[in-house]
């Protein structure tokens, strides 16, 4: 979602909201985000230097097979090219920097406190919910237990031939219907109101919810990626160390280079998910907005 469409439908809802701590809510779960999509991004820029590293993999393994069709003068093979890729690998170095650390949790802590802001917030809500049930009812039986009342007065009145009570116990008979009714459709009406701000209530929580479970999920994969980065930066320190060492820095670093592969694609792919799944929570929770009546 755009976030200047965002901000124009809730600047104009703003001033319509009875409500001002839900609108606080709606305010800074969109603010959070926002945010989240701002660390997806920074993962992305993170998993474009992790791809150029593996692509300077790639390079030195290809070298590695030229120079081990060539040799010196003096019979041995000194692998020139194949020790200039490693050493621009070892520069690019870890992709994952300690910014994109702590931006991963600060928007992490974010995303907890909303979510303990809106189960308080809820929690209010249902316990109003509860009690404003239970005061239709009560009402409801008191206005019955009351017209009830009247027509057994009304009834006596007649019996013992008391005709100007029983008129006004007639007349005072249709009173509790009305004016039942009237409280009844007041009391609905906060009822409904409450029961919408709870809609909205809900959807942010579900999409704070489903952004954390995806946030866990990309933590695992950075901390399993960071794992493989660091193996491969050790394999090429030992690669570097002198021309014997290449053979069998080369080979684990062939071996490891298919997993770091897989892992950058599965990272790529949470990221993906992530930004997808905000931005929808986003849209269903803007809905309700501006379906949300004056």
């Amino acid at each position: 979602m755009n976030q200047e469409v965002v901000k124009v439908i809730l600047d104009s809802k703003k001033d319509v909201w009875k409500n001002p701590e839900l609108f606080e809510l709606v305010e800074d779960y969109f603010d959070n985000s926002l945010q989240t999509i701002d660390f997806c991004t920074a993962l992305e820029n993170c998993l474009k230097k992790a791809r150029n590293s593996q692509l300077i993999i790639h390079i030195a393994l290809q070298r590695f097979a030229d120079d081990e069709q060539e040799v010196d003068v003096d019979g041995r093979k000194k692998y020139v090219r194949t020790l200039d890729e490693l050493r621009h690998f070892k520069v690019a170095g870890d992709p994952f920097t300690q910014e994109f650390f702590q931006l991963f949790q600060t928007v992490y802590r974010q995303q907890l406190l909303m979510l303990e802001k809106l189960q308080l917030r809820k929690g209010k809500l249902d316990k109003k919910l509860k009690r404003l049930k239970t005061w239709r009812k009560v009402s409801s039986i008191m206005f019955a237990a009351a017209f009830t009342a009247v027509i057994i007065c009304s009834v006596v009145a007649a019996v013992v031939a008391a005709p100007p009570v029983a008129a006004a116990l007639a007349a005072a008979a249709s009173i509790p219907i009305p004016a039942g009714k009237w409280i009844d459709s007041l009391l609905k009406g906060y009822q409904d109101a409450l029961e919408r701000q709870k809609g909205i209530l809900n959807s942010m929580r579900v999409g704070t919810d489903l952004t954390l479970k995806d946030l866990d999920i990309i933590q695992v994969l950075v901390d399993k990626l960071e794992i493989q980065i660091h193996s491969l930066l050790d394999a090429s320190d030992f690669s570097l160390r002198d021309e014997d060492a290449v053979r069998f820095g080369i080979e684990e670093i062939r071996k490891k280079l298919e997993e770091f592969m897989k892992s950058v694609d599965s990272l790529d792919e949470q990221a993906d998910r992530c930004n997808r799944d905000i931005r929808r929570a986003r849209t269903v929770v803007l809905q309700k907005i501006i379906r949300h009546p004056n």
